[in-house]
């Protein structure tokens, strides 16, 4: 019982970074009609939003400090963090301890910017081509985004950690009446799977409950009728193309304290997303997260060491094996539109 709850909370973990990221490239697909595989670059230059803020807060000058002397017997020179100077030696440290979700702020902002320049920029001219233009087009974007990451900050992971109060772990098993440390699991694995949880709990809101959401809803299901009564529905996707990259972005932000944020990491969880989409079904929001937990789940139970032992590598193919099954028995996926993917 207690390997079956400690996998499904690594589940869950797993499975709220792909929903996330699922759910924004779902957003730009049902909305434009564009396979974005640069969708993954904008995770990573949201976890990067982590790392630059982290070392703007942690900027600092040079000061002599005459009550301290080196072995030569001269004044020492101290750096100090200029949001020390500015807002007191305890308050200053605080910031800088809670450098990651302080990047929260920061990064809304700028993965907004960069999705709307992305999407005027590129992506507008690919509406209207083949799939397989606008995915060569997005990939060979993310290529040059990873690449311009890793020459402003090097190849390799760059640590960015938790706040101290948000490092530990918490004891599950005391809270299901086991004994203790049985099953321990990290505070901030489960602060993620929170903030994933709100991030896709405000987004569904918003497409629900307002009436930006409910146009740009009705403009996914009838574009042309929308336009028709003389909305701008143009203008409402594009806000929805930096939506989606904001989304992203406020996902690699969070992430960055559980995998160190490098310049490859968007690679690595773009082809699983993509997965993750079809699965779910190619423009159903639903879908899209009840696909990404999901598979998340069952990877994490495949990456068992039971399981492995059984059946070698299955950790590692799972999620392939899934889609290849779903896909088999329903083309359009989970809980996708009909007709969509079955031609």
């Amino acid at each position: 019982m207690d390997a079956i709850i400690l996998q499904t909370l690594n589940g869950l973990d797993k499975g709220s970074a792909y929903a996330l990221i699922a759910l924004g490239l779902t957003l730009i697909f049902g909305t434009l009609g564009v396979v974005n595989f640069a969708h993954g670059a904008l995770f990573m230059i949201g976890a990067f939003c982590a790392v630059t803020l982290q070392r703007i807060l942690g900027a600092s000058f040079t000061t002599i400090d005459e009550t301290r002397t080196d072995f030569l017997g001269n004044p020492m020179q101290v750096e100090t963090p200029y949001v020390h100077a500015w807002f007191g030696p305890e308050t200053g440290a605080s910031i800088i301890e809670w450098s990651v979700p302080l990047a929260i702020l920061f990064s809304i902002p700028v993965m907004l910017l960069i999705g709307l320049v992305m999407e005027r920029g590129l992506i507008k001219h690919f509406y209207k081509r083949p799939h397989a233009d606008q995915i060569l087009v997005t990939f060979g974007l993310a290529i040059v985004l990873q690449e311009i990451i890793k020459y402003f900050y090097g190849a390799n992971p760059i640590p960015t950690p938790a706040p101290d109060a948000l490092t530990g772990s918490y004891d599950f098993g005391l809270l299901l009446g086991m004994d203790p440390n049985v099953i321990i699991y990290p505070y901030w694995r489960l602060v993620y799977f929170a903030f994933a949880a709100l991030v896709i709990g405000g987004v569904f809101a918003f497409l629900q409950f307002t009436t930006f959401g409910m146009v740009v809803r009705a403009g996914m299901a009838d574009r042309e009728t929308v336009g028709l009564l003389g909305i701008n529905i143009d203008k409402r996707f594009t806000i929805m193309f930096g939506l989606a990259a904001a989304v992203a972005g406020l996902a690699g932000v969070m992430y960055a304290p559980i995998n160190s944020p490098n310049y490859h990491m968007g690679m690595d969880f773009l082809v699983l997303s993509f997965v993750v989409v079809v699965v779910g079904g190619m423009g159903s929001l639903p879908g899209a997260v009840l696909a990404g937990f999901l598979l998340g789940i069952l990877e994490s139970f495949a990456s068992m060491t039971q399981v492995i032992n059984l059946i070698p590598g299955i950790n590692q193919i799972i999620i392939y094996v899934v889609a290849i099954i779903v896909l088999l028995a329903r083309p359009r996926g989970l809980m996708g539109r009909r007709g969509v993917m079955e031609e």
